[in-house]
């Protein structure tokens, strides 16, 4: 679905970013990935049945305007409960939008968590995704983010489709998180921006 949907985009530098809460470690690779390693108990989460806020996940960031899109790639090398990585979308504290893959129960999951105050989240299984490339993307056009996510070269799916203010100042880019234990070490292998998605859903 939706490979007609999605405009090219171009590489962007990882310096050009600022972190939010910067990781334990983070370094250049030899073919100019980002190695990043986040502290354990990282996370991003508002109140929704767990009861607590958190906020200390790592997360490289750069602005994203209107009509403009992000995406991320990472190699998934995930064994921890609640592992996580992909593209982070950032109002403020209380305005954010997590998406990409983690480890839940056991499962690899792709999902997102919307915050608007609360957190939601939705996932489903990906288990064949496990070892491969994932990408996610991020695009911003009137009111809305369109996430989709998409393993090595295959067509992307539709994750979420998220309110977002046009007025809002948005900055968005990589993350990962390690809620449950340390040395999690995530490779991002790309991050690129360019137009957003030219619609939501093909003409048929």
């Amino acid at each position: 679905m939706g490979n007609d949907l999605v405009p090219p985009s171009e590489p962007l530098d990882w310096s050009r970013g600022a972190w939010l809460h910067p990781p334990v470690r983070v370094e250049e690779g030899p073919t100019g990935e980002l190695v990043v390693e986040p502290a354990a108990d990282s996370d991003f989460w508002r109140r929704t049945s767990y009861g607590f806020v958190h906020d200390n996940g790592p997360a490289l960031l750069a602005p994203l305007p209107v009509d403009t899109a992000m995406e991320v790639s990472f190699r998934l090398d995930f064994s921890a409960q609640f592992d996580q990585a992909g593209a982070f979308v950032r109002v403020d504290e209380r305005t954010w939008t997590k998406a990409g893959v983690e480890i839940s129960d056991g499962e690899v999951q792709l999902g997102a968590v919307v915050t608007r105050e609360f957190s939601d989240w939705s996932v489903g299984p990906v288990p064949e995704w496990a070892g491969r490339e994932v990408t996610v993307r991020v695009s911003r056009a009137g009111d809305a983010l369109t996430v989709r996510a998409r393993v090595d070269d295959e067509p992307w799916r539709l994750v979420r489709l998220v309110p977002l203010d046009p007025a809002a100042d948005a900055v968005a880019g990589p993350f990962c998180c390690a809620p449950s234990r340390a040395g999690l070490t995530v490779v991002f292998t790309g991050w690129r921006q360019g137009p957003a998605d030219t619609a939501l859903h093909p003409e048929v």
